[in-house]
C-alpha cells in the first residue's frame, strides 16, 4: 500500500461535526534531531530522476534490528528539495508507492502534482524499500516465471493443480537460494523501522508520509509504533490491517469479479467502437468464451488463458486503460490480430534479468508478515467456494501468492495497528477500489480516530490521488498546506464525498497525465496481484 501548514503548527482535533484546523504551535518540522543529517546527496545519474533535479543518496541499516552491529545492507534514496523559502519549509515527506516490492525513488518528483504549489514547501523522499530496485541486495529469483505457455489458473484436473504447485514450489526455492538470510528479514515491521532509519538519517523530529496501496499500511504500522515522530500522513487505497494477508486477497476476489463487471457493462455501451457485445453479460460470456478458446490454440502463440486474465486485471483496478484493453481484445476477436494483446501483456511481465525484483519482495513481505494456512485443503476449500461467486481472478490471485506455502522464512505475527495516539491523518479511497476493498478505508477511519477519510463515490480506481480529480487533490493540498481537514462527522462512514475518476469516453483524452498513472500504478498493483 499506501503529510504541511501556516507558520509552524500541528493538527488538532475538532469536535464530531466540526472542521479540524491547525491548532497549537509546536517546533517547526525541519528542526533537527539529536543525530546529525547522515546522507551525503550528490546528483542523481538516471535520466528520469536527473530530469526531476533530483539527489540521489543512500542509507546503511541493519538487515536484522536485533542485531543493530550485524549485516548492514542498502536502501537507495532520491530528494526533491523544497523551492519555497526557508521560513516557509515545513519539513519532509517520505513517499511509498506500494506493492510490496514498488520501487520508491521516482515518487520524489510527486510533490510536483500537489495543487496551489502546496507541495513546493517540502523536501520529497522516495526510497527503494529493502530488497528492491537499487537498494542493496536486490531481490530477483527467477524472471522468466511470469513467461508465456503458463498453465491454465483454475485447476479444473488434477494435473493442472500438480503443474502450479510445481512450479510455485520451484519459485520459493529459487527465492530461498537467491534470498539467503535477507528472507528471514522482509516483513512490513522491518521496512517501518527503515522508514525510522531514515527518519533519524535525514536530521528530523518528525516526518511526513503519503503512502499508495500497501504504502497505506507501511504508514498505519509506523504511525503506531512511532506516533510520535508523525506529522503529518496522506492514505490512498487503504491496506485492512485486520486481513494481512490471506483474507484481504479473498476480498480482492470478489472486488474483483465485480470490477470487471463494471467494464464488460462499459464495453458493451460502447459496442459501436469495439463490436463485442451490446450488454455487459454479452461481453462476459465472450471474454470466458475466449479464455477456453486460448486453452487449445493461444492467441499469437502464446496468449494463452493465464495471460490474458492478466491482461484484463488492469481495468479491475482502474479506469486509465479501459479502451487499450478493449481495442486490444477487440482486435484478436475481430480480426484475429494478437498483437494488442501480446504487447499489453509483454508490458506488465517483462522476461529480462532482474524483472521479477517486484514480485520477489511482494511474496518476501507477505508470506512472512502473517501466517499463511498449512493446509492446501484449507486453500482449496476456500477458493473454490470463492471462484464460484466470483470466477474472474480467484484463481489467478490464488497461484500468485501460493509459493507463500513454501516459503524459506517463517511467518511472524502482524502488527496490531493502533492509531489513537497519531495526529489527524487524510484517507483517500473510490468506493469500488478492487486492490484495497473500501471496507478496509472504514477500518482504519475507525483505527484512527482523528482521521478523516475523502471518498470517491461509486468510481473503481485503485489509489489514484493526484491526477486531477480537484475535489480529491485541492483536498490534500489544503492538508498539506495548512494541516485543516474536512470535518470529521459521525457514523461508520466517510466525511466527504466526492465524484471519483470519471469512465474514459473511447477517442476522448481523460487526463493529460493518465499515461504516468499507469506507470505509477504498475508498482501499486502487487497488492495481492
Amino acid at each position: 500500500m499506501k503529510r504541511i501548514w501556516a507558520a509552524a503548527t500541528v493538527v488538532a482535533l475538532g469536535a464530531i461535526g466540526t472542521a479540524i484546523t491547525p491548532a497549537a504551535a509546536a517546533p517547526p518540522p525541519g528542526t533537527p534531531s539529536r543525530a546529525p543529517a547522515a546522507i551525503a546527496w550528490t546528483p542523481c545519474a538516471e535520466v528520469s530522476l536527473k530530469a526531476q533535479g533530483a539527489e540521489c543518496g543512500s542509507v546503511a541499516v541493519p538487515m536484522d534490528y536485533t542485531k543493530p552491529d550485524g549485516t548492514k545492507i542498502q536502501l537507495a534514496l532520491a530528494r526533491v528539495r523544497h523551492t519555497v523559502p526557508d521560513a516557509r519549509y515545513q519539513g519532509v515527506v517520505l513517499v511509498n508507492p506500494g506493492g510490496p516490492g514498488g520501487a520508491g525513488r521516482g515518487m520524489a518528483a510527486l510533490g510536483t502534482k500537489v495543487p496551489k504549489d502546496a507541495g513546493d514547501a517540502y523536501d520529497w523522499i522516495g526510497f527503494d524499500p529493502r530488497g528492491v530496485g537499487a537498494s542493496k541486495p536486490k531481490l530477483t529469483c527467477d524472471a522468466d516465471y511470469t513467461g508465456y505457455n503458463r498453465p491454465v489458473y483454475v485447476p479444473s484436473t488434477p494435473a493442472l493443480e500438480a503443474a502450479w504447485h510445481a512450479r510455485t514450489r520451484r519459485y520459493a526455492a529459487d527465492c530461498a537460494k537467491a534470498g539467503g538470510p535477507l528472507l528471514r528479514h522482509m516483513r512490513t515491521e522491518d521496512s517501518v523501522r527503515d522508514i525510522e532509519s531514515i527518519r533519524k538519517a535525514l536530521g528530523v523530529e518528525q516526518i511526513n508520509f503519503y503512502g499508495f496501496s500497501y504504502g497505506t499500511y507501511l504508514g498505519q504500522v509506523y504511525a503506531t509504533l512511532f506516533p510520535e515522530r508523525v506529522r503529518r500522513m496522506v492514505l490512498d487505497g487503504n491496506v485492512n490491517p485486520t486481513h494481512i494477508w490471506y483474507q484481504s486477497n479473498l476480498d480482492q476476489d470478489i472486488a474483483f469479479d465485480r470490477n470487471i463487471k463494471i467494464y464488460f457493462a462499459w464495453i458493451a455501451e460502447h459496442d459501436a467502437v469495439y463490436h463485442l457485445g451490446r450488454t455487459g453479460p454479452a461481453v462476459e460470456k465472450l471474454y470466458y468464451q475466449q479464455l477456453s478458446a486460448l486453452t487449445a490454440k493461444p492467441a499469437g502463440g502464446v496468449i494463452g488463458p493465464a495471460e490474458l486474465t492478466d491482461v484484463f486485471l488492469q481495468p479491475g483496478y482502474y479506469v486509465f486503460g479501459w479502451e487499450k484493453v478493449a481495442r486490444a481484445f477487440s482486435s484478436w476477436v475481430t480480426k484475429k490480430d494478437p498483437a494488442g494483446l501480446k504487447s499489453l501483456y509483454d508490458e506488465n511481465n517483462p522476461q529480462t534479468p532482474g524483472s521479477d525484483n517486484n514480485y520477489a519482495v511482494y511474496l518476501a513481505v507477505q508470506c512472512t508478515d502473517a501466517p499463511w494456512p498449512k493446509e492446501w485443503a484449507t486453500w482449496s476449500q476456500q477458493n473454490w467456494k470463492v471462484y464460484h461467486l466470483a470466477p474472474f481472478e480467484t484463481w489467478g490471485n490464488a497461484w500468485y501468492n501460493a509459493p507463500c506455502r513454501s516459503w524459506a522464512a517463517p511467518a511472524g505475527q502482524p502488527i496490531r495497528v493502533n492509531g489513537a495516539k497519531v495526529p489527524p491523518v487524510l484517507l483517500l479511497s473510490e468506493t469500488l477500489d478492487a486492490a484495497t476493498p473500501y471496507s478496509g478505508s472504514l477500518e482504519v477511519r475507525k483505527l484512527f480516530p482523528r482521521s478523516v477519510l475523502v471518498e470517491g463515490v461509486g468510481g473503481t480506481t485503485h489509489a489514484g490521488s493526484l491526477f486531477g480529480n480537484a475535489c480529491v487533490d485541492d483536498t490534500i493540498a489544503n492538508y498539506l498546506a495548512t494541516g485543516a481537514l474536512p470535518p470529521r462527522v459521525a457514523g461508520i462512514h466517510s466525511d466527504k464525498q466526492c465524484k471519483p475518476l470519471a469512465q474514459p469516453s473511447p477517442g476522448q483524452p481523460l487526463l493529460r497525465r493518465s499515461g504516468e498513472l499507469l506507470d505509477r500504478l504498475r508498482l501499486q498493483r502487487l497488492i495481492g496481484r
